[in-house]
């Protein structure tokens, strides 16, 4: 967590979550602030996806409830599918996703901003061929050029070669260096619990973890 406490982005109270009589989790408490990165961990099954949505605001909690303490042009959601357009090349897609959001930024900006994910060499090639690590890499171009504050991830190494997944943990960093929120799921726990601030695991139908990454015991889930 940011020195300074940091302007809170998200927050969480009791939530629960039922498909009809199913329980899936419930009680789950947290606060997430400006500058943070929080990795939600667990085992398969726990309900991390599904805490990730209510946190976004894709889903309702059965019981209590979820805040983003941004606006909605704000944040920016990454998850498992890529979307991005096969039949149009990465800078289109950029282009078509700026003006999604009522932007109209030059080719040397979209350029400047595949060339971060380094991608600038496949600018004008079309995004269908690219690899699961190319798209998610143009992805994650385009929730740079949003300029969020509070991004969520869920599970977006999954898939990812060596060259990407270090773009990704790279630019993650990068997040919490210009003040973006991060709320985090990732299938490499050992790993990126060093690359978080806190975590939050769930277990058991309920938070069995949440604090500091450097108190948290990645050993202990069976992921």
């Amino acid at each position: 967590m940011p020195e300074d406490g940091g302007k809170i982005v998200l927050t969480v109270k009791r939530a629960a979550k039922f498909y009809g009589s199913k329980l899936v989790f419930k009680d789950v408490s947290c606060e997430l602030h400006a500058g943070e990165v929080m990795l939600v961990a667990g085992p398969n099954g726990a309900g991390k996806s599904t805490l990730m949505r209510i946190m976004a605001g894709l889903s309702r909690p059965t019981a209590g409830e979820a805040v983003m303490h941004v606006a909605p042009e704000r944040f920016a959601y990454l998850g498992h599918a890529t979307f991005i357009y096969p039949g149009m090349s990465a800078l289109a897609n950029l282009r078509f996703w700026a003006g999604m959001y009522g932007m109209s930024p030059s080719r040397d900006e979209l350029v400047s901003l595949l060339e971060r994910v380094g991608l600038e060499r496949a600018a004008e090639e079309k995004a269908g061929g690219f690899s699961r690590g190319m798209a998610q890499r143009l992805n994650l171009a385009r929730v740079y050029m949003v300029g969020p504050e509070l991004v969520f991830l869920d599970e977006p190494g999954t898939g990812l070669d060596p060259r990407s997944l270090n773009v990704l943990r790279r630019e993650i960093a990068g997040f919490r260096e210009q003040g973006t929120a991060v709320v985090w799921i990732s299938h490499h726990v050992a790993e990126d619990t060093m690359l978080a601030d806190t975590v939050l695991a769930l277990g058991g139908r309920r938070v069995d973890y949440f604090g500091p990454a450097s108190g948290f015991d990645a050993g202990r889930l069976a992921c």
